[in-house]
């Protein structure tokens, strides 16, 4: 990630991920990885020219808990701004959009 000057989101600089044309799964575990790093409050402008990423990065804020800032100015490739919040939910590594928290369902046992 590199540092972009400050811009819409509050006058704070923020961080630059540039996801290209990942997809949705690639491109949320790029992202889950990335804010784990950064202190709560931190800005994340999220560069990717995938077409549902203004559906899923929403969506994962709300599983996670972080803020979805929406759409921030770009130079060609759309932005989307999230910003890290303190205590939001863990998700599984390899699948991030479920929570680590989440009950296992069992089997019931054989009578």
């Amino acid at each position: 990630m590199e540092r972009v000057p400050a811009g819409e989101d509050d006058g704070a600089d923020a961080w630059l991920l540039r996801g290209g044309d990942l997809g949705c799964a690639r491109l949320l575990r790029l992202l889950r990885d990335e804010v784990a790093h950064l202190a709560p409050g931190s800005v994340v402008h999220l560069e990717t020219s995938d077409p549902v990423a203004p559906i899923d990065l929403p969506a994962w804020c709300r599983i996670t808990g972080h803020d979805y800032l929406g759409p921030v100015p770009d130079d060609g490739t759309p932005r989307y701004g999230v910003r890290v919040v303190a205590g939001a939910r863990a998700t599984q590594p390899a699948s991030p959009w479920r929570l680590t928290d989440q009950p296992v369902p069992t089997v019931p046992p054989e009578e």
